[in-house]
């Protein structure tokens, strides 16, 4: 008899772990982090993609407080990451859990494509920078629709460095998504410091106050964000941890 009641306790208790750790997993909320495809840096036959620390530092800032993350991006797969940003004087401490990280590199390799994806089973989405966005993620219908759809279901859609640039085609009710909002996001003064004002398609600083967005910066490589509503965006890779704790405070 002691045996089986010794058996029913171990049963019960575990039956209760695991209703518990259920229960807990369904109670975690869920972040779609979005990159870029593209590997091409213009007609400069340099390579770029998205900037390391730009979702390095998100993703762990989120990870460790739970959050439980998918990454999509337009053709699925690997998505290439810009050179210079996985360069040793580029390094952080983020970047360096990165590159040891065997399971983030596993889920990189096998990003969801981006058609695949419903913003019901997110309840925020966060795109990193790197210059490989403005060449597909601005144009990218998917992206364009995804964005619109997570806002207009009331849920935070936040963007660092270059990724507010994907903002540029996206409306709300026929308007801009970002006209009258306060925005910020890699400045004019920062892509003329890289040399690359004439290599990029459009600034992003311009064509963001062209759409009716209040756009503001701080200095140059310091950390700035900006918070509007469900609109958060940083200004440059610097920028990234204030963003993910802005989106954190919203989830």
């Amino acid at each position: 008899m002691k045996k089986i009641a010794l058996l029913s306790i171990i049963a019960f208790t575990a039956f209760s772990i695991s209703a518990t750790a259920q229960k807990s997993k369904k109670g975690m909320k869920k972040v779609l982090f979005v990159v870029t495809s593209n590997d091409k840096l213009g007609n400069t036959g340099e390579k770029t993609g998205f900037w390391s620390e730009e979702l390095a530092a998100p993703y762990y800032e989120l990870l460790d407080k739970g959050v439980e993350i998918t990454i999509a991006s337009p053709l699925g797969g690997q998505p290439p990451i810009d050179p210079k940003s996985a360069d040793p004087s580029s390094a952080t401490e983020d970047t360096k859990r990165f590159d040891a990280d065997k399971a983030l590199q596993e889920k990189l390799k096998n990003t969801h494509k981006l058609s695949t994806i419903n913003q019901k089973d997110y309840d925020a989405v966060f795109y990193p920078g790197g210059h490989g966005p403005l060449w597909d993620l601005v144009e990218d219908k998917n992206s364009i629709a995804l964005i619109e759809s997570f806002y207009t279901h009331n849920k935070p859609v936040a963007f660092v460095c270059h990724a507010p640039a994907v903002l540029k085609n996206v409306k709300v009710n026929g308007e801009f998504l970002v006209k009258d909002k306060k925005v910020t996001g890699f400045t004019n003064e920062e892509e003329e410091a890289v040399g690359l004002t004439k290599v990029v398609p459009f600034l992003l600083e311009d064509v963001l106050t062209q759409n009716g967005a209040k756009f503001s910066k701080g200095p140059n490589w310091a950390p700035y964000s900006v918070e509007d509503g469900l609109l958060i965006t940083g200004q440059n890779p610097a920028s990234s941890k204030l963003v993910a704790d802005k989106l954190l405070k919203k989830l």
